[in-house]
Parts: structure tokens; sequence; C-alpha cells
């Protein structure tokens, strides 16, 4: 993270997760994949198992080690992934569990509608770091 970034946002589906470090005019992005992106697996009426392809835990960890220097988190995406990141932060970096300010459900905006959304979440931050007194 840059000293100027304090502020992230985390879009995240299974396939990847795109992740800005950003202030009021600057942002810089990072993108982690899983090294075997998910299939799309449809459930099907009297068949067992749940449909869903099983959580990559390397993924989230991976995910989770990008966010780790974060000061304020926003996490957002179409479905579950968001919640199975949460999840795994809740399990294994729970120091950064309250770094996360919001969960919001989100499509698939652009990089430049992802940052908007961010910033306007943030908008009452002074977008700058808490400074040490």
């Amino acid at each position: 993270m840059s000293d100027q970034h304090f502020h992230a946002v985390i879009w995240i589906d299974h396939h990847e997760a795109r992740i800005f470090f950003f202030n009021v005019s600057d942002a810089n992005e990072i993108v982690v994949r899983p090294k075997d992106p998910v299939r799309h697996i449809h459930h099907k009426a009297n068949t067992i198992g749940s449909g869903h392809a099983p959580e990559d835990p390397d993924f989230l960890q991976h995910v989770t080690d990008a966010l780790a220097n974060a000061g304020a988190i926003l996490i957002i995406g179409p479905a579950n992934e968001k919640l199975a990141l949460i999840n795994h932060i809740d399990r294994r970096a729970p120091a950064l569990k309250p770094k996360i300010r919001g969960v919001e459900t989100v499509g698939h905006p652009t990089d430049g509608e992802i940052l908007a959304l961010a910033r306007r979440f943030f908008k009452d931050d002074l977008m700058e770091p808490p400074r040490a007194r």
C-alpha cells in the first residue's frame, strides 16, 4: 500500500478480486486471480450437492494478504464470494476485520464505477489516514 492510500475497495467474485487503494484523486489497482478459475456450475434438480463451486482458500488468502495494510475497507461483489472472504478474514486474519467498514452487493461495474462508489461510500472521511497525536 502506498503511504497516501489509506482506503481500499475490493470487488470480488470467484474469478478475480480487483483491489483499489485510493484517495480523493489517485488509485492503485491490484488484481488477484485463483490459479484455476472456477467454471460456472449449474445446479440440476434431483442431484446431490448445491451446484456451487467450493471456496478456494489459497485465493482468499492471497486477497487477504493484499488487503493487510489497508486502513479502511469496503468489500463489494455480485454474489457470495464477498461473504466467503469475510469468513476467511474472521478465521485467518481477525485483526483485519475491524477495518471492514461495509459490504455491498454490486454487479459487474467498471473500474471507474468501483472507485466512484467507494469514494461516495467514504465521502465523510477526509480521505486521509488518521494523524498521530
